[in-house]
């Protein structure tokens, strides 16, 4: 009974789709636990691109159970989208099933997203304004709409009625902003809870008949780490957990059915939004990892900001989610490069930090402490092993690897699939 969670050890964007498409090949299911349909990610299959932003990266396999768990928000316009997308391309997307225990992204919720950033002006967050915020805000007042509220029409009707007499007297009378129509979301929610209905289902029970049958659970986390609401870097954070303990409480399962956490790190760092970012580069070099990286946002293209692979905060990353292998991509975005770096650690006041401070005043001074390498100049997306990489390229892996505390799984070596190289079979 293999099961292995597979979650972002940075910022996000790390190349996690790739990653658990890879693994999934081996895997009965796989369960994304946690946040909405924001930054998305793309998985490269036979060089055709599939950008997600609520789907499990497993969809693309139809013999895979695919489940968004109760800790997942969903926003069914986008689902249905997506599943449409896919059915285009010639996936079915009959292997789906939805947590009824999921909460539901409402109309208000996206434009009170919109609204509350526009409000914080220089101190805004840098959210996708995709409602996923507002959303979890009314979860945890528990006064949120879950999905199997939307399947029971009455019971919906009563509480969008609710719901929406407080959010318009928030729009019209904090905002000024238009209220929403009732009767307009009431019919647009109800067709959309049609369309769902059949992949609606209790996950939970799913995943222990999974457990008991002695199956391959692979769980997928979304955005990372450091976007984590209690562990990253907050205000600068998105709404959830993405770190590992809440694949168990996202996805309804014990703690004791995890085998192994992976952590996946791109090889250098990136951002979207606001907040620290201690090893951003402004020069050459950061321009280099975003133009060749194609460091733009999935959904929103925004660019990304870019810097030297952070590795004191990896070593975090790795005791907040008991990472167990290290999954390491976009190496190749390096190839070009004479001189690499890497942050080992911080200095505050002529100080070495022990520790990530929690202050972001603090975090806002520290300096980087680097460790420079020289480059391997040479395309290595064609390696298939490790001792096919240039003995430059290792001795950075292995760096990252010690500074990190963690050891070497996987590393890939460009967008498709086949260009990956496995150090630790996982499934």
């Amino acid at each position: 009974m293999p099961s292995v969670v597979v979650l972002g050890a940075q910022w996000g964007d790390e190349g996690k789709g790739k990653i658990v498409d890879y693994l999934a090949q081996q895997a009965d299911a796989v369960v994304r636990y946690s946040g909405g349909s924001n930054a998305g990610h793309t998985v490269v299959v036979k060089d055709v691109a599939y950008k997600l932003r609520l789907l499990p990266s497993g969809v693309l396999f139809p013999e895979k159970i695919n489940i968004l768990g109760n800790g997942v928000v969903i926003y069914p316009k986008v689902v249905l989208e997506e599943i449409a997308e896919m059915k285009e391309k010639g996936i079915t997307c009959d292997n789906l099933m939805i947590s009824d225990r999921a909460h539901v992204v409402l109309p208000y919720h996206l434009k009170l997203d919109e609204l509350q950033e526009e409000a914080l002006g220089s101190s805004k967050i840098g959210t996708t304004k995709s409602g996923i915020g507002p959303c979890y805000m009314d979860k945890v007042a528990r006064v949120g709409i879950r999905v199997c509220d939307l399947l029971e029409p009455e019971i919906f009707a009563a509480k969008l009625k609710t719901n929406l007499t407080a959010k318009n007297e928030m729009l019209t009378k904090i905002y000024g902003a238009e209220p929403f129509n009732y009767e307009e979301v009431l019919a647009e929610y109800l067709h959309y809870a049609e369309k769902l209905r059949p992949y609606v289902t209790d996950t939970g029970v799913i995943l222990d008949n999974l457990f008991a049958d002695k199956k391959k659970v692979l769980f997928e986390g979304a955005q990372a780490t450091f976007l984590d609401i209690d562990h990253g870097t907050y205000p600068y954070v998105t709404s959830s957990n993405p770190t590992g303990g809440n694949a168990c409480t996202g996805s309804g399962i014990g703690p004791k059915s995890i085998d192994h956490v992976v952590g996946v790190v791109k090889a250098y760092t990136t951002r979207v939004g606001e907040g620290p970012f201690v090893t951003e580069l402004f020069d050459a070099d950061g321009n280099h990892l975003r133009e060749k990286g194609h460091e733009y946002g999935t959904v929103t293209g925004r660019p990304r900001r870019c810097g030297w692979l952070d590795g004191f905060m990896l070593r975090y990353s790795a005791r907040v989610n008991s990472l167990d292998y290290l999954a390491i991509t976009r190496l190749d975005i390096l190839d070009g490069l004479p001189k690499i770096k890497m942050c080992v650690g911080y200095r505050y006041q002529g100080q070495e930090l022990e520790r990530i401070p929690a202050s972001l005043n603090i975090l806002s001074q520290v300096e980087p402490i680097y460790e420079e390498f020289e480059g391997w100049l040479t395309d290595i997306s064609g390696a298939r092993k490790y001792e096919e990489l240039p003995a430059n390229a290792r001795k950075y892996l292995e760096c990252l690897s010690e500074v990190a505390g963690v050891k070497l799984g996987m590393i890939s070596v460009g967008p498709n699939r086949e260009q990956t190289i496995v150090l630790k079979e996982l499934l």
